[in-house]
């Protein structure tokens, strides 16, 4: 009879393994240029879901706006990584109306880092007010610059005189040529186009941005001295966050960005160790003005814990009830 009863649960943990492998759950993440750390943000969480049995695929894009549309109609892409003021952005500036009603159902996983609004110009410029009547370089449409500069102006009632949407090697390039008057570049500091494409010679200089309606809109940020060889002193600027979001989807999708949601939370400690630099400055429990947790996110995490909570291996239904069996 032992043998029988052996021989049938061996069956059953034959026939679960192989129902759990075939029901691989595929995740996708929209993230940013492949340089850049939205990227190596996803490469890092893609190693982590490996170890749990999760197939992230990370996808590279132009910026915040593609990863808003992304999550929304790309087949199984349920998450993207877009900075803090992108709903702002939607609201203030964009006019598209199948955008607005996406963003109304966007949704937060975690805050992640801090991005610093890097705003060089060449010298005359010492203040974000000197941009009126200005020649300015914005960055590519959709990026996180894009949105940042237009909803920076939009605020604050600084009307430059053109606007270039360029990439931010192209927009370097003409702003030593002087054929612009300055640059926008969201990025967390340091960064490396800054600390390896200029030089004291360039005669650039990173501007404060002290902007009070500004203020009112975006927390402060400095940029040390010494980030840039450059660089003359501490440098009073603006942050924004970078969010991990997902869309308000019901259903199996609810449950599977949930339960990733809470590896990433119970292994931060990990992404610290073996992830990107930036990752030891994130606090998954910061409470980001503006935006709300996605419900589904907040079912398999305990921000109470902060130690995180289990390990979350159990969370399988099938893996759980092989494990009982045994």
């Amino acid at each position: 009879m032992k043998r029988v009863v052996s021989l049938a649960s061996f069956v059953l943990i034959s026939v679960l393994f192989l129902a759990d492998f075939s029901l691989a759950v595929d995740l996708g993440m929209m993230t940013g240029s492949k340089k850049g750390t939205y990227y190596q943000f996803g490469l890092n969480m893609m190693e982590l879901a490996k170890q749990y049995g999760f197939d992230l695929h990370v996808h590279n894009s132009t910026g915040s706006v593609e990863n808003v549309y992304a999550v929304y109609k790309r087949p199984n892409t349920q998450m993207g990584i877009v900075q803090s003021d992108v709903l702002a952005f939607v609201v203030k500036v964009k006019s598209d109306a199948t955008l607005k009603r996406i963003a109304r159902k966007t949704k937060m996983v975690f805050p992640l880092y801090d991005e610093e609004v890097h705003l060089v110009a060449r010298r005359g410029i010492n203040e974000f007010d000197d941009l009126e009547g200005k020649r300015v370089a914005i960055g590519k449409e959709g990026s996180g610059s894009f949105l940042t500069s237009k909803l920076l102006f939009e605020v604050s009632g600084v009307t430059p005189k053109t606007t270039a949407t360029v990439g931010t090697l192209e927009a370097l390039s003409r702003l030593k040529q002087g054929k612009i008057d300055a640059m926008f570049y969201v990025a967390g500091v340091p960064v490396k186009l800054f600390s390896e494409h200029v030089a004291e010679q360039d005669n650039l200089h990173l501007v404060t941005i002290t902007n009070k309606s500004i203020l009112e809109f975006y927390p402060n940020a400095v940029i040390p001295s010494g980030t840039y060889a450059w660089q003359e002193g501490d440098v009073r600027t603006i942050a924004v966050k970078a969010v991990l979001t997902s869309f308000d989807f019901r259903r199996n999708n609810c449950d599977y960005v949930g339960e990733f949601a809470g590896l990433v939370y119970d292994n931060l400690g990990w992404l610290r160790q073996n992830g990107h630099p930036k990752w030891k400055s994130v606090n998954l429990d910061y409470p980001l003005k503006g935006w709300s947790q996605y419900g589904c996110v907040k079912k398999y995490i305990n921000p109470s814990d902060t130690g995180g909570q289990a390990n979350k291996g159990d969370a399988n239904p099938v893996l759980k009830a092989i494990k009982e069996m045994l």
